[in-house]
């Protein structure tokens, strides 16, 4: 055994998390590629991170790691985090030491879910529509959840990919039709600017169903995403199909914006948890109409495949993938 392979092997175990605005998610990477110990903690339970990886590490019986990376569901930029979406603010380097960890590394969890599709098998993806997939160009990374993650992979001419870090989400929303005009009317009459996130995430789906029970004059009852859901696939609620269909052809729309900007002929990658649990439906629903649907451009983008991720965790699976980089690169 090479010096190099033992003081990777000393390296574990190796702390990962997938931190999101709802639920943090830890494991324990025990040697390369064998993560175990998954816990899922919600986020609200715990005042801050270090009181969550603290909780954690008691669960699974107080193991003693030295390195951790954390994927975070926020911009990472210096030393401060202060969440989008939920109040935890905190110092990585306060963190670190807190911890007793020798390293410990933040990277935007799309990041995280980006550097996961670059080692995803196929069985974990379902294809929707797309006849062909350049492999050499770049791949888009997106997905609603609490919030909404954008990334991508750039190809780097030796067979790797590099993960963007940005903040895509909190583009300005551009309506396709009337119906999405008034629906983003609503929107910037209760909250100024009109991102993408604002529409396309959990909270988004109800801000949808929200505005066409206003236009209706429907008085309108405590929804959530889960329950919109519900009532419009099991036909009872023809609102909340409504609102159904306008919310994935509005993720058409910004997934085919992305992948213009991106050249993503390799494909666009949908992550989250929300689009799986419907995904029979969304296989026929307007997303892919909407996605095609750019002039000009209409043949192009029909050629790109879109893949449904359904690997359990991906955020987990990147994160400890970025940490290998890490410290390969930190040991030249």
């Amino acid at each position: 055994m090479s010096i190099t392979q033992n003081k990777n092997l000393k390296s574990y175990p190796r702390l990962l998390a997938d931190i999101g605005g709802t639920n943090a998610r830890f494991a324990l990477e025990l040697k390369p590629n064998k993560i175990e110990h998954i816990e899922v903690l919600p986020c609200n339970d715990y005042d801050t991170i270090v009181d969550a990886v603290k909780a954690y590490l008691k669960k699974i019986g107080d193991v003693k790691v030295k390195f951790g990376a954390f994927a975070i569901a926020n911009p990472v930029i210096g030393d401060w985090v202060q969440m989008t979406n939920h109040h935890w603010a905190f110092s990585i380097e306060t963190t670190r030491q807190a911890l007793e960890l020798d390293e410990l590394i933040l990277i935007n969890d799309f990041v995280a879910q980006a550097y996961a599709i670059s080692k995803m098998s196929e069985k974990e993806l379902i294809q929707i529509g797309g006849t062909s997939c350049d492999i050499h160009s770049a791949k888009a990374v997106l997905g609603p959840g609490t919030g909404l993650g954008v990334s991508a992979l750039i190809p780097q001419g030796n067979g790797s990919y590099i993960a963007l870090a940005g903040e895509g989400g909190h583009v300005s929303f551009a309506p396709f039709d009337d119906i999405e005009i008034m629906v983003w009317r609503y929107a910037k009459k209760k909250f100024g600017h009109v991102s993408a996130e604002r529409f396309l995430s959990g909270s988004g789906l109800v801000l949808i169903y929200e505005a066409l029970a206003s236009r209706e004059g429907i008085k309108k009852a405590k929804m959530t995403p889960e329950l919109i859901s519900e009532q419009a696939l099991s036909g009872n609620s023809p609102l909340c199909r409504f609102a159904l269909d306008i919310f994935c052809a509005m993720l058409g729309t910004v997934s085919s914006n992305l992948a213009l900007t991106l050249g993503a002929r390799s494909g666009v990658y949908l992550c989250g948890g929300i689009i799986p649990r419907f995904i029979e439906y969304f296989k026929t629903s307007p997303f892919r109409m909407r996605f095609e649907d750019k002039g000009r451009f209409d043949a192009y983008l029909a050629a790109i495949p879109v893949y449904v991720v359904l690997a359990k965790h991906p955020g987990i699976y990147g994160v400890g993938v970025a940490l290998d980089n890490y410290l390969k690169e930190k040991r030249k």
